[in-house]
This record gives C-alpha cells, structure tokens and sequence, in this order.
C-alpha cells in the first residue's frame, strides 16, 4: 500500500498569500522554514534550514490566509507533490511542494486567532483549532 505523508515543524518564512484558480477555489500558500542541527565529525555543531513551500485549498486555504504570519511556528502535516515548470529559458525545473491537510499553531494560545480549524482530516470544518504545545509533542 502506497503511502506519502509528511510532518514538518518549523516558522513561516512569510504571510500565507490567498488567491482563488479560474472556477473560484482557493488557494493559499506560504514558505516554512525547518531548521535541522547536528554535530559533524569534527564535533562542531551545524546548522542546516530547509524551505518548503505549503499549499491548502477550498476553505482551510481561505482562514490560513488570515492568521499565518511571518515568524509563526507551525506543526503542518500532508503530502508531497512534485510539478515540473519550464522557466522563462526553457529549462524544465522540478519543484516538491507540500500540499498540507493539517495545519497547526505550535507553542500558546494566539491572541488574534480566535477559534479556527485548519485541519481536513474531518470532514466537518467547523471545529476548534487545535493547538499544539511542545509537551505534546511525540519527539523533541
């Protein structure tokens, strides 16, 4: 059985940007950066951060669009997806995005937020957003 999920933690590089494709859906997306470190084998400490870029759709994509800011830690969970763009030089570029079906605030309580579900695992949409605080998390 096929399987193509992804977890990340990491801060919003910049605000989500909403938009809505031909037939009215919409879309927004933002960058997250997710930063790794570890010790080399010289035993000095590296850092290394990866960008991802982070899609929703339909509803979810139009409540992202207004709390998720610059700075912002986010627990976010999908799927990968791999498109390939030919740039302006006709160079074919292939990029991986993450197409995300659960996002959340990670750390306290945000003042502006109110209560807000970015989730898709259910199917209802009107449920509390769930907040996530570094205690609850399975791993550091």
């Amino acid at each position: 059985m096929p399987l193509n999920k992804i977890m990340l933690i990491g801060n919003v590089g910049r605000d989500a940007e909403l938009r809505y494709t031909g037939s009215g859906t919409a879309v927004a997306d933002f960058s997250l950066a997710v930063n790794r470190n570890w010790r080399g084998s010289d035993g000095e400490r590296r850092e290394e951060t990866n960008w991802f870029r982070i899609t929703l759709w339909g509803t979810r994509a139009e409540r992202v669009s207004q709390y998720i800011t610059k700075g912002s830690q986010l627990y976010v969970e999908g799927r990968l997806q791999v498109r390939d763009v030919d740039d302006d030089e006709g160079h074919r570029r292939t990029y991986v995005d993450v197409v995300a079906n659960d996002v959340q605030f990670v750390g306290g309580r945000r003042e502006d937020m109110g209560s807000t579900e970015f989730s898709s695992s259910a199917a209802d949409d009107s449920q509390d957003f769930p907040i996530i605080d570094n205690d609850d998390l399975p791993f550091e």
